[in-house]
């Protein structure tokens, strides 16, 4: 499954970068998310309670990012694990745009699932989808929009 979006924050990048590399930050804008651990600089380990469907599990999972691109963007890659529901794997391209003093954040995320998640069906799963990442980035644009500019 694949999805893509664009968000229009009211922030300069810099910003914008920082806070998509805040720890705090980003446990607050992730629905579910339980706890949210920085490993090392590109090392992230979450714990996140998902319902799909009918289907709710608690997930464990690391996340790796590649900044070599910072601040005009980054990668991601990372995987969890739910038990018995299943488990999801994937990745993401970010691409950070400055127009004036706002800030377009564009994303390319490619998902993998398997295990009783799957069995769902794609349409299920791509709604779920569309509305868990449309609940991040609001809730990212409120706390970014939010910062002070350094």
């Amino acid at each position: 499954m694949e999805l893509t979006d664009e968000i229009r924050i009211s922030a300069p990048r810099d910003v914008v970068y920082r806070a998509l590399n805040d720890p705090d930050i980003l446990k607050d804008c992730i629905p579910g998310c339980e706890e949210l651990t920085q490993k090392s600089p590109t090392e992230l380990e979450a714990k996140v309670v998902l319902k799909i469907g009918p289907v709710k599990a608690r997930f464990a999972g690391e996340v790796t990012l590649d900044t070599a691109n910072a601040p005009e963007g980054f990668s991601l890659a990372g995987e969890g694990k739910g038990g018995a529901a299943g488990f999801a794997k994937g990745g993401a391209e970010v691409t950070l745009t400055e127009e004036g003093i706002e800030t377009v954040l564009s994303y390319t995320a490619k998902v993998d699932i398997g295990g009783k998640i799957a069995q769902l069906g794609s349409r299920l799963i791509a709604g779920t989808a569309k509305k868990l990442s449309g609940k991040f980035f609001t809730r990212f644009g409120e706390i970014v929009s939010e910062q002070p500019v350094a």
